[in-house]
C-alpha cells in the first residue's frame, strides 16, 4: 500500500489533542459501546429462546435476520433526520426503542412476536443510536484533523461493547434465564442516556451554502458515481460476514460439541481483538488510502476463514480464528466513512454513510437467515463458508478502482 501522503504521518493520538475533542469521541464510542454491545450479543440467545419457547432456529434466525436488515435500513432515515433536526433526538428515540425490544421480548411467545420485539424494535432503536448517527454528530464536532482517529476510537466502542457485553450476557442466561438476561440488556441499554447529553451539549446548525443542492440532490449524485456503488458493494459482503458469524457462530460451537462458554468468549475476544483493529484502522486512513485498507482487510478474511476450515475444532482453534477475525471485524466502519466524506464532505455524511449501512445490513440478513437454512438442510454451515470466503475476495477486489480523490465541488460554509 502506497501512502496517501507520505510527508505527513502524524500519530493517531496526537491529534486528539484538546479535552472537548476526548469528550465528545468517548460519550460517542461509550453509546456505541451500549447499542452494538447489546446487538451483537443476540446470537447467544438463539439455543434459550428455541428450548424455553419451542420456537424453531429458522424462525428465531429469521427474527434476527429481520432485524439485521431493519438496522441498517433505519440508518439512513436516522441520520437524514439528525442531518435536518439534529442528534439528539434521533440517539435518545433510538436507545429508548431498543431497550422497549429488549424488555418486551421475554413475554412474546410466537414468531411474529419475536420479529416485532428484537427484528424491529430493537433493530430500529439500535440502528438510530449506532454508526451513521454517532460518527456524523461527532464529525460535525471536531476539526478535520481529529476525524479519522476520533472514527476509529468510536469504532473501538462498538467493540469494547461486545467484548464487554458476550460473557456478560452468557453469564446472566445462566444465572436468571434468557429472559432476565433481556431484562438486564434493557437496563444496560438506558445508561447510553447521560452520554447522548455529554455528546449533544454544543449543537451544531448547519449553514447551508447558497448553491448546497439538499439532501436530495447529495443522494442523487452519490448513487451516480461508481466509486460509491463498488464501496457498497464490497459493505455488502461485509455484512454479511459479520451477521452469519454473530448468529450462528454458538451453532458452530455446538456442533463442534464444545461448551457455551465457547462462543461467548469468542464472541469476547473478537471485540477485544477489533480494538485494537478499529484504532488502527483510524490510524491507517491518515497514511493510507482507504481503498487499499478495506481491500486488505477483506482479503484476509478470506484467508482467515480458509484456515479455520483446515484446522482442528477445538476452544484454540475458535479463540484464535476469533482474534484473527477480530482485528478487521467492524474496523471497515473508519475507511468506509472516511471514503463517504472525501467523495461528498461531511455536509450529509450521516445520509450517506446510513446509506452503505443500509446495503452492509442487507448482505447482513442474508448471512443471518440463510445460515439457518443451511443448518436445517445440510446440518452444519459448510456452504456458508465457501460463499464466505468467495463473497470477501471479491470485496477485495472490488474495492481497488475505487476513485479516492474528492469529487471537485464548491466549499459548504458548514465544513471545517
Amino acid at each position: 500500500m502506497t501512502p496517501s501522503n507520505p510527508n505527513e504521518k502524524p500519530p493517531m493520538l496526537r491529534t486528539l489533542n484538546r479535552p472537548e475533542i476526548w469528550i465528545t469521541t468517548l460519550a460517542a464510542a461509550g453509546i456505541l459501546a451500549l447499542t452494538m454491545g447489546a446487538r451483537q450479543s443476540l446470537g447467544l440467545f438463539i439455543a434459550p429462546i428455541n428450548e424455553g419457547t419451542g420456537l424453531s432456529v429458522v424462525t428465531i434466525s429469521l427474527a434476527l435476520a429481520i432485524g439485521q436488515f431493519f438496522w441498517g435500513a433505519v440508518q439512513p432515515v436516522a441520520g437524514a433526520v439528525a442531518d435536518r433536526y439534529g442528534p439528539r433526538p434521533v440517539l435518545i428515540g433510538g436507545v429508548l426503542i431498543m431497550a422497549l425490544g429488549s424488555a418486551i421480548a421475554p413475554f412474546v411467545g410466537s414468531g411474529f412476536g419475536l420479529i416485532v420485539a428484537l427484528g424491529l424494535l430493537s433493530a430500529i432503536g439500535s440502528g438510530s443510536a449506532s454508526f451513521s448517527v454517532l460518527i456524523g454528530a461527532a464529525a460535525a464536532r471536531l476539526p478535520m484533523t481529529s476525524r479519522a482517529a476520533a472514527s476509529g476510537l468510536i469504532n473501538a466502542g462498538g467493540s469494547f461493547g461486545q467484548f464487554v457485553f458476550a460473557p456478560l450476557v452468557q453469564k446472566l442466561i445462566q444465572v436468571f434465564g434468557w429472559m432476565g438476561a433481556m431484562w438486564g440488556s434493557a437496563l444496560l441499554i438506558l445508561s447510553a442516556l447521560p452520554l447522548i447529553a455529554t455528546l449533544t451539549r454544543q449543537e451544531i446548525q448547519p449553514v447551508k451554502h447558497v448553491d448546497d443542492g439538499g439532501l436530495k440532490q447529495a443522494i442523487t449524485t452519490a448513487l451516480k458515481n461508481p466509486s460509491y456503488l463498488l464501496l457498497h458493494a464490497g459493505f455488502f459482503t461485509c455484512g454479511f460476514h459479520i451477521a452469519f458469524l454473530v448468529t450462528h457462530l454458538p451453532g458452530e460451537v455446538n456442533l463442534c460439541g464444545l461448551p457455551p462458554a465457547v462462543a461467548s468468549w469468542s464472541l469476547a475476544i473478537i471485540g477485544l481483538a477489533n480494538i485494537a483493529g478499529s484504532i488502527y484502522a483510524g490510524h491507517a486512513i491518515s497514511i493510507y488510502r482507504s481503498k487499499y485498507v478495506l481491500a486488505a482487510m477483506y482479503g484476509s478474511r478470506a484467508v482467515l476463514v480458509a484456515l479455520y476450515l483446515m484446522a482442528p475444532r477445538t476452544e484454540l482453534t475458535f479463540y484464535l480464528f476469533a482474534a484473527g477475525l477480530g482485528f478487521t471485524w467492524l474496523a471497515t466502519v473508519p475507511p468506509t466513512a472516511a471514503l463517504v466524506g472525501k467523495l461528498f464532505g461531511v455536509r450529509y455524511l450521516a445520509t450517506l454513510f446510513g446509506l452503505t449501512l443500509l446495503t452492509h445490513q442487507i448482505g447482513g440478513f442474508l448471512g443471518a437467515y440463510l445460515g439457518g437454512l443451511a443448518l436445517v438442510r445440510f446440518g452444519d454451515f459448510g456452504w456458508m463458508w465457501y460463499a464466505d470466503i468467495a463473497l470477501a475476495t471479491l470485496a477485495a477486489l472490488l474495492n481497488l478502482p475505487i476513485k479516492e480523490a474528492a469529487i471537485e465541488r464548491r466549499p459548504l460554509l458548514a465544513t471545517p
